[in-house]
């Protein structure tokens, strides 16, 4: 059975957030990538592995080494989400605000009586 990966996945994981900013400066080989964790290569490959398999990076061959190159387009879809996320709850809290503020009025127009 093949798991069906997405951009959400990737970012899921603080590892492989950490190698797509690391990427995202310079490409990188795989043995740089893994010198600045303290996990198995294994490990390292397996975090790039997700990362291709969700379209953040591609591995070219240059030689004897597999450079990993940063393919940040699909952030885009996270930024998205993000952002319509922030404003339904700004929606959301400013008409909790409406709402508490005509309780208020009403508690005070309640105790003037």
């Amino acid at each position: 059975m093949e798991i069906r990966r997405d951009v959400f996945q990737a970012i899921a994981d603080p590892t492989r957030r950490q190698i797509i900013r690391m990427i995202a400066h310079q490409p990188l080989n795989l043995n740089a990538i893994a010198e600045k964790f303290d996990v198995t290569r294994q490990a390292v490959s397996l975090h790039v592995k997700i990362l291709t398999e969700c379209g953040l990076l591609v591995i070219k061959q240059q030689g004897r080494e597999r450079i990993c190159e940063a393919r940040l387009d699909s952030l885009k879809e996270v930024a998205t989400w993000v952002d319509e996320c922030t404003a339904f709850w700004k929606s959301r809290f400013a008409q909790l605000e409406k709402h508490l503020d005509n309780e208020k009025t009403k508690t005070k127009n309640y105790d003037n009586r």
